[in-house]
């Protein structure tokens, strides 16, 4: 079982509607909506061999951040929940977090310290968007064209020991400039942490269609299957994937389209299904 199959098991509990996108929301008024979004990273499974304390706080800030991003928001304010194996790492912790805040204009404002034996992050995001450009992973059409940020598939390079990009790895870039410019034009959107295909699932499954890649629109890293395998599967990249109506371009904004939103239910590359697979959180 995966953490997307036992989400299955909740959502009666807790809700389709709260439990179907990146972040939660919440409208404060008819024109803003505030969105949250919380994440708990642990040192065995999401931090990498060779990350400072440093960059593990920047990315624990990074990757909810991400996710008020993929709703086209604006951050405003973190709280940072940390289980301590040591005390003396708490401060390059902090100072990583606080850093990633305020490059994408928000900042800590709160949080936690506990002990643990393995060291624990969790991030609670929130950030403001306006009613009108406020997006969810449904909501994309058939005919639409599927886009990507960034580059998906340089971290899990990394992760596979390509030094080369590691910094793609250890310290991720949120796209939240690029998602509050993308947000007014698109249809749905959401982020590829997990990776593209995965991701892909997600956001065609909450909007009822499927979806065709084709590969020849792709521009990994390299030309090289195994580069089509880290593009297509490889986790850890925090771009935005989201779906725009025909002959709509967003300007200011380095994109890929690399496929179109069909009728269905699969994700297919070059007319042929490809597995539902990307990076998951699984249980024996």
């Amino acid at each position: 079982m995966n953490d997307r199959d036992l989400l299955e098991t909740i959502r009666p509990l807790i809700g389709y509607d709260e439990t179907g996108d990146d972040c939660a929301a919440f409208p404060l008024n008819k024109n803003s909506i505030l969105v949250s979004s919380v994440d708990m990273l642990h040192e065995s499974t999401d931090f990498p061999l060779g990350m400072t304390d440093y960059e593990i706080g920047w990315m624990s800030v990074a990757v909810s951040l991400s996710d008020v991003a993929s709703c086209g928001a604006q951050p405003k304010q973190v709280l940072v929940a940390v289980g301590l194996d040591d005390p003396k790492r708490l401060y390059n912790i902090m100072r990583g977090s606080q850093d990633c805040a305020k490059a994408f204009g928000a900042m800590v404002s709160g949080g936690d310290i506990d002990s643990h034996s393995e060291l624990t992050v969790v991030t609670t995001a929130f950030g403001i968007v306006s009613s009108d450009t406020y997006k969810r992973r449904s909501g994309a059409s058939v005919g639409d064209q599927i886009c990507v940020t960034g580059v998906p598939g340089r971290a899990q390079a990394a992760l596979d020991g390509h030094v080369e990009f590691q910094k793609y790895l250890f310290m991720p870039v949120p796209q939240v400039h690029e998602g509050i410019r993308i947000a007014p034009l698109a249809s749905a959107m959401m982020d590829v942490s997990d990776g593209l295909v995965l991701s892909l699932y997600d956001l065609v499954t909450a909007s009822g269609v499927g979806a065709s890649l084709y590969s020849s629109l792709f521009h990994p890293f390299d030309s090289s299957s195994y580069a089509q395998s880290c593009y297509l599967y490889g986790g850890g990249d925090f771009g935005l994937l989201f779906t725009l109506p025909p002959n709509v371009v967003v300007d200011g904004v380095d994109y890929t389209v690399i496929g179109t939103i069909v009728e269905g239910s699969s994700v297919s590359l070059d007319g042929k299904i490809v597995p539902r697979k990307g990076y998951a959180h699984s249980w024996e």
